[in-house]
């Protein structure tokens, strides 16, 4: 079970975006000298298999710039997870109208992971599947530039606990 006030991180399947996300926004917590360092990040997909493993073109993706998230598996999001989340980020707004539907109680802190870019930068990051790793690479980059605009908002959410 997850500890309490980890960051979630939503895409469909939970096998190409959101372990990607994670794997970055591990990272950038990581090399934090405060209190955000030792956030949990998660992931998990509104129509995942349990158990799958990430596409080999996100672990390229991400290898490539030192991170390494092959071990990971996926999990289906669950009412819990939701509950026990400081966040949650989804990818599209297709991921949030989902967890606003499913979700009782719907978590106080959903948003997209671009959803804090200053305009006129696209919100919604698209599904890579079955694309050339040039596509994956692509949204990592889409990823990266969001996570200093993320880990200001979770600094301003970690300052009101």
């Amino acid at each position: 079970m997850p500890e309490p006030g980890h960051v979630l991180i939503v895409c469909t399947g939970n096998i190409c975006r959101s372990p990607m996300a994670e794997g970055l926004l591990r990272h950038a917590l990581a090399g934090r000298s405060d209190a955000l360092r030792s956030l949990r990040v998660l992931s998990a997909g509104v129509a995942a298999r349990p158990g799958e493993p990430v596409s080999e073109n996100s672990v390229v993706a991400l290898r490539k710039v030192g991170i390494d998230i092959s071990g990971l598996r996926s999990r289906a999001l669950t009412q819990e997870l939701l509950d026990q989340a400081l966040a949650v980020f989804g990818m599209t707004e297709s991921h949030r109208s989902i967890i606003r539907m499913r979700a009782q109680p719907v978590p106080a802190n959903l948003h997209l992971f671009r959803e804090f870019l200053p305009p006129p930068a696209a919100r919604e990051i698209g599904d890579p599947y079955g694309g050339p790793l040039k596509l994956y690479e692509s949204v990592r980059d889409e990823m990266v530039e969001a996570i200093p605009s993320v880990v200001g908002y979770l600094k301003t959410l970690a300052s009101q606990k």
